[in-house]
């Protein structure tokens, strides 16, 4: 069955009317209903985040004072017993990173995978402010990284969406500007910068959700991953296409392009979309592989169908093992 649009979507460029449009959709994953992340895995987790707290001083102790909240060293240090005091965590940052490089500007059925993206990103920054939380983001955009710091209420959610719009918008010019030049040659960022770059504007205790297809990242990136797990949660959300694992109808030959290489290929041949089913079984398994060893949940998001349905059915590819399940 051939599917809708989502409202006011065109599948490759985006309107603020099309990221506002998940607003009104928050309700879905507000309490006491599932988390959004359940709805993700297909398994339920705690309705709430749980919050923490935050150490404001220490003063003399007082009749009445919980004795777990005694400061041992400051009681030795002055002969006098002391207590802990804490406030509690009211707003938890959260802080998207959103990939629109030119890699993710494809998609074979619906939508790009930079739409999708981006539709995520919207509903995640909504359902973060109605949580009382800031939400911030780091728009990958291939050659260069748009910030946006974690800001409280509707002014985040709102930042984030008119970013997104007029970035990915920006995006698709300077790409149809480029192939009119096709040997001009746009220098692409090192996955290294970009976790620097989130290093760098994520305070700790941070959720750091990645929405992406993860094609630039590798083992390389663990290290730099490690550090920023210390004190922050992060989480994976892949991006993906059928067509990148040859799952297609069209048997016909196209020319196609990665960014830097350029082929023809003929789909009408079984070997080929093998070749591409292989090839991203092998991508996702390392991916995994990457998750696995450092206890990174990460769910999968198709980019042809439409965000809430696949959240409705809670029905994501998630492993590797799944996709030879698939029709060729």
């Amino acid at each position: 069955m051939t599917q809708k649009l989502p409202p006011f979507a065109t599948g490759a460029t985006l309107d603020l009317k099309e990221l506002l449009y998940y607003k009104n959709h928050t309700v879905h994953w507000q309490p006491p209903n599932k988390s959004l992340w359940s709805q993700l895995n297909g398994s339920h987790n705690s309705n709430q985040k749980g919050r923490g707290m935050n150490f404001a001083e220490v003063r003399q102790y007082q009749a009445g004072d919980d004795i777990r909240s005694i400061d041992w060293r400051v009681t030795a240090r002055t002969g006098k017993a002391h207590t802990k005091l804490f406030t509690e965590e009211r707003e938890q940052p959260v802080i998207l990173y959103i990939d629109l490089s030119n890699g993710m500007r494809f998609g074979s059925q619906l939508l790009f995978k930079t739409v999708q993206c981006a539709h995520l990103a919207s509903l995640l920054s909504w359902l973060t402010v109605e949580q009382k939380d800031r939400i911030g983001a780091l728009i990958d955009l291939g050659d260069k990284l748009v910030e946006v710091k974690p800001t409280a209420r509707q002014q985040g959610a709102l930042q984030i969406n008119h970013q997104l719009v007029q970035c990915n918008n920006q995006a698709i010019a300077q790409l149809q500007a480029q192939q009119a030049r096709p040997n001009l040659i746009t220098p692409t960022l090192d996955f290294k910068q970009v976790m620097q770059t989130l290093h760098r504007m994520s305070p700790k205790g941070s959720d750091i959700i990645f929405i992406s297809d993860f094609k630039r990242l590798d083992l390389h990136a663990k290290p730099l991953l490690n550090q920023l797990r210390q004190h922050n949660r992060l989480q994976f959300v892949h991006i993906y296409d059928p067509l990148e694992m040859g799952n297609t109808t069209f048997r016909g030959s196209e020319y196609v392009t990665n960014g830097e290489q350029t082929y023809w290929l003929n789909f009408g041949k079984k070997n080929t979309r093998n070749q591409l089913k292989n090839r991203y079984t092998e991508h996702l398994t390392q991916l995994e592989k990457i998750c696995k060893s450092m206890a990174i949940p990460m769910r999968s998001l198709s980019c042809a169908e439409p965000l809430l349905s696949q959240l409705g059915a809670a029905s994501t590819l998630t492993t590797a093992s799944q996709i030879g399940g698939l029709h060729e």
